[in-house]
Parts: structure tokens; C-alpha cells; sequence
């Protein structure tokens, strides 16, 4: 079996936080009305992308009515509606919408994941239910082979990055939490953060269009030519 569906068959079988469990099954049977006619995944959402990536960015975790809607992450709610539009922008996608997991998106040189595969309610995983999920998130950083750089969306991902990048002896200080902020590694990966593509930071203009394109672009100057 191929190893990335092997990953992801084991986190579809997942059950290991019952809070997350319950609530991930709870928001599927009772939906949104404006998709009450639609059958939610409901399920741990895999990541997504090019599985030889040069750049690998991390949420936080599925949205109510988004991932755990359409079972592809940052795809059907405000959040992607932000994000791969920059992607497009930036050559990372090839089309600038993501509606559902069926509509042709494919993403170049990028894998998108995310730190808690389930839904959390009030989109606040517990510190236990990011550590449980960690096993996953740090497969797919061993899978990812031609890796080169990790963008975290909001301090939560990135503290656990850094921390992944820490306890692999690829960082040795890492740097606050700030927008744009970049650790480099010597050899290793580097390490970028970026304000969350959330409502609640793109509606009050602490993200803008043109601060979301300067972390894309900026990726892009840092990937090595091979």
C-alpha cells in the first residue's frame, strides 16, 4: 500500500479524542441550513496537496461548516475562500476557488494539513487533542521527502512546529510569534509564520490581501532551484 494511504487510513479509523469525536458527529447530523440538504464527512480530515511538495503549510483545524463539510482542508468557508486565492496568485493552485473536494484544485509544489484533524468546538482543540493528533502531522513531515520549507497559519501552529522542529534538533531558538516571522535551519527545512487566514483577522484588517501575498511570495524566493 502506498504509504500516504496508508497514513490516511489510519487517521480515518481515528477515534482517540471522544470530545472531538462526538462533536465532529454531532455538527454533521444537525449542518448548517444553507447545507441541509448535504451529507457531511464527519470524519479526521487528511491532508492535501502535492505529495512531493517543497513547502508544507499547517492550521489549526477543520471548520464546522468548511473541512468537516467537504472533507479537503480550507475548502467550502471564509478561511479558503482567503487562501487559495493567494495560492493561485502565487502559481502554488491552479484555479483560485475551492468549493469542494470534486472541483479540479490541485496545488503545486505545496501540502496543506493542519495541526487537529477534527473539528473542534469553538475551533479550540485541547493541548492533549493537538498531541494526540501530532503523530500524523509528524508522519507527513517524515513523507515529505523533497520538503524545504513550513509556513504555520496562526501561533498555535506555529508553536507546534516549532516544537516538531525542535525536538528533531533542526532549530535551537526560535523566534516570537510574528507575521512573516522566518527561522532558518542550516540544512533543514525552514520555518515561516503568517497570521491566520480566519474571519476574525482578514474582516479587521490585521490580514490583508497584500500582507497574504507577501508569505507566498516570499516562499517562493526562499525555495532552493533543483
Amino acid at each position: 500500500m502506498d504509504p500516504w494511504e496508508k497514513l490516511n487510513q489510519k487517521l480515518l479509523q481515528c477515534r482517540e479524542c471522544p470530545r472531538l469525536v462526538d462533536w465532529r458527529e454531532a455538527v454533521s447530523r444537525q449542518k448548517r441550513r444553507a447545507f441541509v440538504n448535504e451529507i457531511y464527512w464527519g470524519k479526521p480530515v487528511p491532508g492535501f496537496g502535492d505529495p512531493q511538495a517543497k513547502v508544507l503549510v499547517v492550521g489549526l483545524a477543520p471548520g464546522a461548516h468548511g473541512s468537516n463539510r467537504t472533507g479537503r482542508m480550507f475548502t467550502g468557508d471564509a478561511s479558503g475562500n482567503f487562501l487559495y486565492p493567494a495560492l493561485y496568485r502565487a502559481g502554488f493552485a491552479n484555479q483560485p476557488v475551492s468549493n469542494s473536494s470534486q472541483d479540479g484544485l490541485k496545488l503545486n509544489d505545496l501540502y496543506i494539513t493542519a495541526v487537529c484533524r477534527c473539528v473542534p468546538p469553538e475551533n479550540k482543540p485541547t493541548p492533549l487533542e493537538i498531541k494526540t493528533c501530532g503523530v500524523y502531522l509528524r508522519k507527513e513531515l517524515d513523507l515529505l521527502g523533497h520538503l524545504q520549507g513550513v509556513i504555520a497559519l496562526g501561533a498555535i501552529a506555529y508553536q507546534v512546529m516549532a516544537q516538531i522542529f525542535t525536538e528533531r534538533g533542526w532549530l535551537e531558538r526560535v523566534k516570537p510569534f510574528s507575521h512573516l516571522v522566518v527561522n532558518n535551519c542550516g540544512g533543514h527545512p525552514w520555518l515561516m509564520a503568517s497570521y491566520h487566514p480566519s474571519r476574525q483577522n482578514t474582516q479587521t484588517g490585521r490580514l490583508t490581501e497584500a500582507m497574504f501575498d507577501q508569505v507566498w511570495k516570499t516562499a517562493r524566493g526562499y525555495l532552493r532551484r533543483v
